[in-house]
């Protein structure tokens, strides 16, 4: 392997801007995955709370449901920040 091929394939070294830029969207990304997951479990716990009052069905899955999709906006927002 010559050495403009291992050059190549070698990172490229960051600037402090880029590095800088690149921690401020990792941190944006953990802390909105965060709350996206205090979100989640606050509908659970309506969830919940609906659950043991004997409300309607489709409340408490209305709330299971938008829980879920907090967990998942949360996970993928962990997944993007480890990513960057």
């Amino acid at each position: 392997m010559s050495a403009a091929a291992s050059a190549a394939t070698a990172p490229q070294q960051q600037g402090g801007f880029r590095r800088f830029w690149r921690a401020v969207r990792q941190l944006f990304h953990e802390v909105t995955a965060a709350v996206f997951a205090v979100l989640a479990l606050a509908w659970l716990n309506a969830a919940l709370r609906a659950w043991t009052r004997d409300a309607a069905r489709w409340l408490i899955g209305i709330a299971v449901a938008v829980a879920l999709l907090f967990v998942f906006f949360a996970v993928t927002s962990f997944r993007r920040a480890r990513k960057l």
